[in-house]
C-alpha cells in the first residue's frame, strides 16, 4: 500500500531558493514522523512538506493522511479535496481536526481525533480489510513508553534543525493554549530518558529544538536529562516556565552545559492582573526580570512571548509592554494576537459572548484579529501590534540591544536562535 502523509503550507505558494534557505531553520512537525514509524515495513510512505515541496495530485496514493492545524486548516481542507475528487481516501487528523472532526469529516473519509499511536495502526488494518470508519478517537492518554522513535529518515532532509520531544502534555489550563485545555494531551507524561537519548544520539544534525510544552514541568527529570545530554555535542533550543527558571540555578547551569542556547518563555503579559485571569498559574510578572538574569547569567539567551488583545489590555498596553521588555534589557522578543482557536476555554468563551469575527481559519495565524477585543477597536489591536513588532524588531533597536547595551562579545547569535524567532517574528 502507498501511504501519502502531508504537512500542508498556510496556503499554496511557489517554492523559491530564498523561502527554501529560511525555511530549512523551521523543523519539519514530528506527528507525521511518527506515524511513518508506526506503520507496518510492508507498506511504503512517502511525507510531504508543502512549505518545501510541491504536490502531485496526479500521482496515485491507496491512502493520504493530512496533518491539519487551525491555521493551515483551509488549505488542509482544499488538499484533501482535490485528493478525494481523484478517488484517493483521505485522512486528516491534527489539533484542528480533533477540535472540530465533524468539520474535518467533510472533506475526509475519516478522522483521527486525538493521539494517533494506537488509532493510526488500527485505521491501516480497517482499510486494508475495506472497514474504514469514518472517525477513530483516542479515549486514553498515550502510554510515553510505547511512543515510537520518529522515522526521520524520510522528512525533509535539506533541514538544519531536528524536532525532539522529551515529554507529552502540560499541566495547566491557561484559557487561551490547545495543549493543557486538551482532555488527553493535557496530561503530562514523560519519556524514559535512556529512550531519548539513543534517539538524540542517532540525529546527524548538531542543532536540535524541543516540542515539549516546556521542560520546567518536572525539574528533577529535566536536571537528568541535561546531565546526560553534556557529551553528546548538541546544540538546543527549549522552552520554560517562569516558576522555574527564576529561582531554579542548578536546572540552568545544568542546561546550559547539555547545550542549551536559548530558552524560550512565554511571558505573555507584563500585567499581573491579566496573568491571573488567562489561568497561567506559574508567571509571577514580578520574576520576569529574575528569569532573564538567571538565564543570561549562564550564558543562554531568552525569547520572550507576549501576546496582545487579552481583556484586560487597553490602548496604553502596547507602549507598557515594550517600555517594561527595554527595563528588563530583554534582546529577544515574539509578538502575536490573542486568538481563539477552537477547542480552547478561551474559543468557547467568545463564541458564547458573540464575539467571534470570522471563521476563515486562514486567519487563525496569530497575526490578525479574528475576534472582537474588549477594551479597545478591531483597528486599535491591530494597529498597536503591527507598532510594537516594527519598533522592536527595527535595525535601530535590534543594534541598539545587542551591540551598545550588551556589546558584541556577549552576542549569543547563531542560525538557530535567530532563526527561532528573535529577528523574524
Amino acid at each position: 500500500m502507498d501511504i501519502l502523509l502531508i504537512n500542508p503550507s498556510s496556503q499554496a505558494h511557489k517554492i523559491t531558493p530564498l523561502t527554501t534557505f529560511f525555511l530549512r531553520y523551521i523543523p519539519s512537525p514530528l506527528s507525521l514522523a511518527i506515524l511513518a514509524a508506526l506503520t507496518p515495513e510492508i507498506h511504503s510512505v512517502k511525507i510531504i512538506d508543502e512549505r518545501f515541496e510541491n504536490i502531485n495530485f496526479n500521482r496515485f496514493y491507496d491512502l493520504v493522511g493530512i496533518s491539519c492545524c487551525t491555521f493551515n486548516a483551509t488549505r488542509s481542507y482544499q488538499i484533501a479535496d482535490e485528493f478525494r475528487k481523484r478517488g484517493t481516501t483521505v485522512v486528516l487528523g491534527g489539533a484542528h481536526a480533533s477540535a472540530l472532526p465533524e468539520e474535518a469529516k467533510q472533506h475526509a473519509d475519516s478522522v483521527v481525533i486525538g493521539e494517533a499511536e494506537e488509532t493510526w495502526p488500527q485505521l491501516l488494518k480497517d482499510f486494508e480489510k475495506g472497514k474504514l470508519k469514518p472517525f477513530y478517537r483516542q479515549t486514553r492518554p498515550v502510554n510515553p513508553d510505547t511512543i515510537p522513535k520518529p522515522k526521520r529518515d524520510i522528512l525533509y532532509k535539506n533541514s538544519k534543525i531536528v524536532p525532539v520531544q522529551a515529554t507529552r502534555g502540560c499541566p495547566y489550563s491557561c484559557e487561551f493554549c490547545s495543549v493543557g485545555t486538551s482532555p488527553l494531551s493535557g496530561v503530562f507524561r514523560c519519556r524514559p530518558i535512556e529512550s531519548v537519548i539513543e534517539e538524540i544520539s542517532e540525529i546527524k544534525e548538531k542543532n536540535i529544538v524541543f516540542h515539549d510544552a516546556s521542560l520546567t514541568i518536572l525539574p528533577n527529570y529535566t536536571k537528568q536529562l541535561f546531565k546526560e545530554m553534556k557529551n553528546l555535542n548538541k546544540r538546543f533550543i527549549c522552552e520554560g516556565n517562569i516558576n522555574v527558571l527564576s529561582r531554579d540555578k542548578e536546572l540552568i547551569k545544568l542546561a546550559g552545559e547539555a547545550g542549551c542556547l536559548e530558552w524560550e518563555v512565554g511571558f505573555e503579559s507584563i500585567s499581573q492582573a491579566t496573568i491571573d485571569q488567562i489561568g497561567k498559574k506559574t508567571n509571577r510578572v514580578e520574576k520576569y526580570a529574575d528569569t532573564i538574569k538567571n538565564i543570561r547569567d549562564n550564558g543562554m539567551e531568552v525569547l520572550g512571548s507576549f501576546i496582545f488583545g487579552f481583556d484586560t489590555d487597553t490602548k496604553e498596553t502596547f507602549n507598557q509592554t515594550i517600555n517594561e521588555i527595554y527595563r528588563m534589557r530583554l534582546n529577544k522578543a515574539s509578538f502575536n494576537i490573542l486568538t481563539p482557536f477552537p477547542g480552547t476555554p478561551l474559543f468557547e468563551r467568545l463564541e458564547r459572548e458573540g464575539r467571534i469575527l470570522t471563521r476563515d481559519w486562514s486567519k487563525y495565524n496569530a497575526k490578525e484579529v479574528v475576534f472582537y477585543p474588549k477594551n479597545m477597536s478591531i483597528n486599535e489591536l491591530l494597529t498597536g501590534y503591527i507598532k510594537t513588532t516594527r519598533e522592536f524588531h527595527s535595525f535601530r533597536e535590534t543594534f541598539r540591544r545587542f551591540i551598545i547595551c550588551d556589546g558584541a562579545k556577549n552576542m549569543h547569535i547563531s542560525p538557530l536562535t535567530i532563526l527561532s524567532g528573535g529577528f523574524f517574528s
